[in-house]
């Protein structure tokens, strides 16, 4: 069984056992969390349900593995023949889950 979960402005497919990294949400290494916002559940031999926009009662359970953070991006910018550059770099906050199960209604 598999589901179109959506967190942290973004939607992933997760399936039970799967370890995901997504935006950084609150708790520490092995706290449980909850995803409600579930847009769509599937499987094999089963029909698809689509929310309209959430699939009402079903929910995603998943584990806090650890809290990170991104690789570095570099941001650069340089006006030429100004003596005019400029260097900022930015890593973003991460958690990585595990899938523990998905319920469905």
């Amino acid at each position: 069984m598999y589901a179109v979960i959506k967190t942290g402005g973004k939607q992933y497919r997760v399936a039970a056992d799967e370890k995901l990294t997504i935006e950084k949400i609150a708790g520490n290494a092995g706290a449980e969390v909850e995803f409600t916002d579930v847009l769509m559940l599937g499987g094999e031999g089963l029909q698809a349900k689509v929310g309209t926009p959430l699939v009402p009662g079903a929910k995603v359970v998943a584990e806090v593995v650890e809290q990170g953070r991104a690789p570095k991006v570099i941001a650069f910018k340089k006006r030429r023949r100004k003596n005019s550059r400029r260097k900022r770099g930015h890593r973003q906050h991460q958690t990585v889950v595990r899938i523990k199960e998905i319920v469905g209604a």
